[in-house]
């Protein structure tokens, strides 16, 4: 039995860099590599041992849609590259 779920396969992984991220606050913003708008990143959105992002930092992420504009979750390590 195939136990994928369909809703997974259509997220979409973006990549982009850290713009700034205020460790005192816990958010900051995110700008995304194919040129689309910043994405709004809090504390929360990030997984695994991250706890902040560093300037210039290149992540992976999923795009939320909210009120307010984009909102950068399941925000992790892409590595330096």
């Amino acid at each position: 039995m195939n136990k994928t779920n369909p809703e997974k396969e259509n997220i979409k992984t973006y990549k982009g860099r850290v713009k700034w991220f205020s460790t005192e606050k816990g958010f900051g913003f995110i700008g995304r590599e194919d040129g689309g708008e910043d994405c709004f990143v809090h504390h929360t959105g990030l997984e695994g041992p991250i706890r902040y992002l560093r300037e210039g930092e290149l992540v992976e992420f999923e795009i939320q849609k909210g009120t307010k504009g984009f909102r950068a979750v399941r925000v992790r390590s892409a590595g330096k590259k």
